[in-house]
């Protein structure tokens, strides 16, 4: 067994700010490439919530570095949220290809703001940055990030507020602030936070950037400079992401957008994760063994590849790989399917939101006409603020994955639309939208789309969802919401249902229908509305499904 050595070291930034990192050598006078990971939350955590430890992938002929970015853990400086991350990255990666015993050739990897120092780093094309290998980050970071189609991700973003203050606070000494904010975590104040809470909050986050993100509820320029730039850079990178990750987004914005132009291999899988951690048991649902994280040994082979020159096998294999959910196996594809979508049109009596037996989904394929198959129809529902559709799973909420969300469906403020049982198997992979005719007589309303799989003992369990922000003036066209992207196969015998709500709260806040955004709004302003669907006629709601 190889013999793992760990040292601390400390380098100096441009600016004279010292950063501190372990650094995990194997026993060899062979020099041997860098594997680098720059993160926020104590360099000894080190990701082991996902990966294997550092001294396991040091074991497999690397020199690990493992990184506390500028003022955490003992680094030195201010933190600033993604601020220094393109020149501190800079500056890691040539002290790190510099060390004793590297050969130059530097890899990154890591998941979430672990991530996101990647591309920070990979945009000054560095090099000895020779491959990543980004899990789970956003490459838009207003809509990969801090927004959903227009909405706010109130549990993700006030959830890591808290915890990046709770950690500024810890390392100030402030233990009461600390207190306060650890307090909060556990039941964290989505309505009208106490001042000690919004105070111990202001002081600690990194420059406000809760109330700052909240501030900017458009993309713009203040988006846009913190966004990073991989214009003109060209990396071989392996690309992570998980079904029920809130920022799959992101990862396949980078994967479509590298594939599309780069001459250097791009890989993709995605499994059916959550943010964390990445196992066999997501929310209700177990995948089995084949769920089980192979992205160790995957990265591994990866970097043999890149950085040793190693025939690893990966290139002689499709470079996507995706995790199929329902048959709980792996599937391999030659590129991401993105004109496969085939609509599944909305029917109902108008009773939708009080029977489950009202509101259907007929294929489009079914009639040359579907205007004949569909009753022009409306369905009317009721968003009471008092009592809003609370978030069950999916990605966005706390905790994510897959629940049975029947109780959720027999809601009079939920509409459903359900599919006959299939004959056959229905296997989709790829894109997933709704166009949805609907209209409110309030200035904005939201509106939450959830695809589920309805099983013969009715028992319904949610795969894929999305949530947009719709604004008065909008309704003249269907409102399109782009849900989660997924990889599923709906069993024979079993059904497909669309729900539609005004709210999924906490993931996001209520819509007060009054125009104003959620950062201005005080609960005792928020507004009934009345919400009404178009199904059949001239206006034909429908589902487009990634049929395979």
């Amino acid at each position: 067994m190889t013999k793992i050595n760990k040292q601390t070291a400390s380098m100096l930034t441009r600016d004279g700010i010292r950063l501190d990192a372990d650094i995990y050598y194997p026993d060899t006078d062979t020099d041997l490439p860098v594997l680098l990971m720059r993160q926020p939350y104590g360099r000894a955590i080190a990701s082991t919530v996902v990966y294997a430890h550092p001294t396991w992938y040091a074991a497999q002929g690397y020199i690990v570095v493992i990184q506390d970015v500028r003022g955490r853990g003992t680094s030195g400086g201010e933190f600033q949220l993604f601020v220094h991350e393109v020149a501190d990255g800079i500056d890691t990666v040539n002290w790190v290809s510099q060390l004793p015993g590297s050969n130059g050739q530097v890899g990154m990897y890591g998941f979430s703001y672990q991530g996101m120092t990647q591309l920070y780093a990979a945009s000054a094309n560095l090099p000895a940055l020779k491959t990543i290998c980004p899990a789970m980050m956003a490459y838009d970071l207003y809509a990969d990030w801090a927004y959903e189609n227009g909405a706010f991700c109130l549990q993700a973003n006030l959830g890591w507020a808290v915890q990046l203050a709770a950690e500024t606070a810890r390392l100030k000494g402030d233990a009461i602030a600390y207190q306060i904010l650890y307090t909060a975590s556990r039941d964290l104040p989505f309505y009208n936070p106490s001042s000690k809470f919004i105070e111990s909050l202001n002081k600690y986050a990194p420059n406000s950037f809760y109330y700052e993100w909240l501030n900017h509820p458009e993309p713009g320029d203040y988006w846009q400079k913190f966004s990073p730039n991989l214009d003109g850079v060209d990396l071989p990178m392996l690309h992570i992401g998980g079904w029920f990750d809130p920022y799959l987004r992101g990862n396949l914005r980078l994967y479509k957008d590298m594939a599309n132009r780069s001459k250097f291999p791009q890989h993709l899988i995605v499994g059916p994760w959550a943010h964390l951690p990445w196992g066999r048991k997501v929310g209700a649902r177990d995948y089995g063994t084949e769920a089980v994280s192979s992205v160790d040994r995957l990265q591994v082979r990866w970097f043999d590849q890149f950085l040793k020159g190693i025939d690893s096998e990966l290139l002689h294999q499709p470079p996507v790989y995706l995790f199929e959910m329902g048959s709980n196996q792996w599937r391999y594809f030659d590129t991401w399917l993105s004109d496969n979508q085939k609509s599944y049109c909305l029917s109902s009596t108008g009773l939708a939101s009080v029977r489950n037996d009202s509101g259907t989904l007929i294929p489009q394929s079914e009639s040359s006409d579907p205007l004949s198959v569909l009753s022009a129809a409306t369905d009317v529902f009721v968003h009471d603020p008092w009592r809003p559709v609370p978030a069950l799973g999916g990605h966005a909420a706390i905790p994510a994955g897959s629940f049975d969300r029947s109780t959720l469906d027999s809601r009079t403020d939920v509409l459903t639309y359900t599919s006959a049982p299939f004959a056959d198997d229905l296997s989709l992979m790829g894109d997933v939208a709704v166009e949805v005719f609907c209209h409110a007589e309030q200035l904005s309303f939201d509106l939450c789309a959830v695809l589920s799989e309805v099983f013969p003992n009715e028992i319904v369990y949610n795969f894929t969802q999305g949530y947009a922000t719709v604004s008065l003036g909008q309704e003249t066209k269907p409102v399109r919401i782009e849900l989660q992207p997924t990889c599923i196969k709906i069993a024979n015998g079993n059904r497909l249902r669309l729900s539609l709500s005004a709210a999924c709260f906490p993931a996001y806040p209520v819509n007060p229908g009054t125009g104003v955004s959620s950062a201005a709004m005080s609960l005792m302003e928020a507004q009934i509305i009345t919400l009404t669907v178009n199904c059949g006629g001239n206006l034909i709601s429908k589902v487009l499904l990634p049929i395979t």
